[in-house]
């Protein structure tokens, strides 16, 4: 059967030159059984042909909300009636003011503005104007109204600058999608963890070496934000630990910044009796510095080596596990080699209910990107192997795994 079979998309293409891998994404919702409507704005249309989309969809493409003929009727109502999911791909700065705006000009943004479901964007621009406060701001207002936001990646963009707004490649728009319209079908207002209590941590620690200097790693804490995102969507009364990171902390969660490794333990522990469930997705730094300078260390003529003198950082997960009680214990392996043997040596030593395994060193599961590929070991014999997805779909494969458990 096909997966989307029956399902209403909106693919809404903006004015940027990303638009031609709209046609990608089209052409993959279709073959998987979608009903795809594109609507363009005049500026698309230049950079992708409507000929192309309707090729693709079946479908007419809508360019001027004022088309009449037999069938129309209002076509932005039309468009947006009975729609299973609206994605703007790609979101143009401009496009992106507008909809926070609410201006309604144009079929694309009429149509935005009559949509009742689930709501999708991928922003692509220059770097700088990707980073203007005022398209931060915009972005932010609509995470407050409920739109799902997919980073731009990091690269070489059209203009020829380098960083941030490239459009992510097609195939993780491809799962984030499908993580959407996977969640659209779920069970109704599932609260399997409602009156529990969730306690997650994220993120990497820094380590200071000097006031400007530290030891980190590349955790970006998209895992565990993504976790604690779908704990509390389920009904869990969650708290977010973090270290260091580039991420907004998730709507209806409470949140606790930190930086080091002891830190996030004084953290930790101060909320752990009170748990019901702890998922230790943090990248803790193994080690500090034994003695941070009070000054910036200044490199001189000869001084051509620096030598560190490092601590161990205190193990959380195996205090955790040490002192655990009624809390539901989730650790975290991220190795590059021999990730069963690793994990499951884990598992048993921190005293973990879980372990969730990744492989770090794949380009498409490691740090800092969105997918992540997971197998869960379970201190009751259980071994589940997961696909690639995104990390909001594998947050929910470890919440499932999770309230199976604590809910018998």
């Amino acid at each position: 059967m096909e997966k989307f079979a029956n399902k209403k998309i909106v693919l809404a293409v903006s004015g940027g030159i990303a638009a031609y891998k709209a046609a990608d994404v089209a052409s993959w919702l279709t073959k998987n059984g979608a009903q795809v409507h594109c609507v363009l704005t005049k500026a698309a249309a230049e950079f992708v042909s409507p000929l192309v989309l309707q090729s693709l969809t079946g479908y007419p493409v809508v360019q001027d909300e004022f088309v009449t003929g037999p069938g129309w009727g209002i076509v932005h109502i039309e468009l947006a009636a009975g729609a299973d999911l609206l994605a703007v791909i790609p979101a143009t700065a401009n496009i992106i003011a507008k909809i926070a705006a609410g201006i309604a000009d144009d079929a694309l943004t009429s149509t935005v503005l009559a949509a009742t479901c689930p709501l999708f964007m991928a922003p692509a621009m220059n770097t700088h104007m990707y980073e203007n406060p005022a398209t931060q701001q915009n972005l932010q207002i609509l995470r407050g109204r409920g739109w799902q936001i997919m980073p731009p990646d990091n690269g070489r963009l059209a203009c020829g600058a380098v960083g941030q707004g490239k459009l992510p490649a097609v195939e993780a728009i491809e799962l984030e999608l499908e993580q959407l319209l996977l969640a659209a079908t779920a069970e109704p207002g599932r609260r399997d963890l409602a009156g529990k209590r969730v306690l997650v941590t994220a993120g990497p620690t820094t380590e200071p070496i000097d006031p400007v200097r530290y030891i980190s790693n590349r955790s970006s804490g998209k895992m565990g934000y993504a976790v604690a995102t779908r704990a509390a969507e389920r009904g869990a009364e969650v708290l977010l630990v973090s270290g260091p990171t580039a991420l907004q902390p998730p709507d209806g969660v409470r949140f606790v910044q930190v930086e080091s490794a002891c830190q996030m333990r004084e953290a930790v522990l101060a909320e752990y009796a009170a748990c019901d469930v702890v998922i230790m997705a943090a990248a803790v730094a193994d080690y500090r510095v034994a003695e941070p300078a009070d000054h910036k260390i200044k490199k001189t003529g000869d001084n051509q080596e620096m030598t560190l003198r490092l601590l161990r950082n205190p193990d959380i997960l195996q205090e955790l596990g040490e002192a655990k009680q009624q809390q539901f214990l989730v650790g975290f392996a991220a190795e590059t080699h021999n990730l069963e043997e690793y994990a499951k040596g884990k598992l048993a030593a921190k005293h973990a209910d879980l372990l969730v395994a990744n492989d770090v060193s794949r380009a498409d599961a490691g740090f800092d990107v969105d997918t992540n590929q997971i197998i869960i070991f379970a201190a009751d014999g259980g071994r589940q192997t997961y696909p690639l997805t995104t990390k909001l779909a594998a947050a929910d494969y470890i919440l499932d795994a999770v309230a199976a458990r604590i809910n018998i």
